[in-house]
């Protein structure tokens, strides 16, 4: 047996101990062999494009991914002292404090800033990471982000506790701003210059503010802090303030804060940051240097809008002009038109943003 096997060759030898098959069984083994043969080439292929196509373009997509998050990472740790140091311009910062919905009129605003030439010392305090990333990608530097961001994915109505939560925060941005030793400006970013403010900052004053009651005064009317209003407290704007590193500004926002523990927003009362800002100037209004602005320069949006009378005899006066005295997002932006104040559409150029 062991010399046969050794004589005969392998194939030979297997054949002579496999039984023999039936036409039947030969020809389905057959046909299972090509079906399973096709579906496997076909397997084959499929991981073959995988393998070549969808794992580089992941392994790009993640690349991309990890490149851009140092530059994410770095506007997320940017600091408001970092931010400040970086914009200030003669020992000053502008401030306005704006959320995604907001950035057309962010973009408005500054055009008219860059006009007077301005727009170098302004800070953006972003209170969403859309518009951090945003602002600073293309303005790299002007915009910071204070922990932590508010809920603010959508244009806030006035008097909603959304609109609160924003403005509320208000105090100690410019509290911290203060304490590092910068004199700043905050705006409203509604607002329109038409001439450079900073020549009415006259003097050493502690807080700068202007009224809010579209009432008119004479053109040379007193400085100090308006008599209160009807409901014991004055109408004093917190949309419009310039305040020096002293201790009485700091004093103002300090009580500001206080005032705002004090007045939660409540359903049934549905406050905002302005009537704790008036108590605030009026609570501390002997201890602090305040000054009130002159109205026919800086005139609130009742006034403004509302009296072209006044418009036309205080005509080349004006130098920043509130579109408030009206609530939605809309319904501002086609004021702003109707009184050819909305430059966005013509002149983004202008704007550090470009048009976005």
């Amino acid at each position: 047996m062991s010399s046969f096997l050794h004589q005969r060759p392998l194939q030979s030898t297997l054949s002579y101990f496999r039984e023999p098959s039936s036409p039947r069984s030969s020809a389905l083994a057959q046909k299972q062999s090509s079906i399973f043969g096709r579906a496997g080439l076909l397997v084959l292929l499929l991981v073959l494009v995988i393998l070549g196509v969808f794992m580089p373009w992941s392994e790009m997509h993640e690349a991309a991914f990890w490149n851009t998050r140092p530059a994410l990472t770095k506007w997320r740790d940017y600091t408001l002292a970092q931010a400040v140091s970086v914009v200030a311009k003669n020992g000053t910062v502008i401030v306005c404090a704006v959320s995604q919905p907001y950035l057309p009129f962010l973009n408005n605003w500054l055009i008219s800033i860059a006009r007077q030439k301005h727009h170098e010392k302004v800070l953006v305090i972003a209170e969403d990471y859309a518009t951090l990333y945003k602002v600073n990608e293309k303005w790299p530097g002007h915009a910071v982000l204070i922990p932590p961001a508010p809920d603010a994915q959508t244009a806030h109505k006035f008097g909603s506790q959304g609109f609160f939560n924003f403005t509320s925060r208000r105090p100690r941005h410019l509290l911290d701003i203060l304490e590092l030793g910068y004199n700043v400006m905050y705006n409203d970013v509604d607002m329109v210059w038409l001439a450079d403010p900073f020549p009415y900052l006259e003097g050493k004053h502690d807080v700068y503010f202007t009224d809010d009651m579209a009432a008119l005064k004479p053109l040379n009317h007193s400085h100090d802090l308006p008599p209160p209003g009807k409901k014991g407290r004055t109408y004093i704007c917190s949309c419009m303030i310039f305040l020096r590193p002293t201790f009485g500004a700091k004093l103002v926002m300090k009580k500001w804060i206080k005032e705002l523990q004090a007045q939660p927003w409540a359903k049934l009362k549905k406050a905002n940051d302005q009537p704790a800002f008036n108590w605030a100037l009026m609570k501390t209004s002997g201890q602090v240097d305040l000054y009130l602005l002159p109205q026919k320069a800086f005139p609130t949006g009742g006034l403004y809008f509302k009296n072209q009378t006044w418009v036309k005899e205080t005509k080349g006066m004006h130098v920043i002009i509130h579109n408030n005295y009206i609530t939605g997002f809309e319904k501002k932006i086609k004021r702003f038109q109707d009184y050819g104040l909305w430059l966005v559409d013509d002149h983004s150029n202008e704007s550090p943003l470009g048009r976005l």
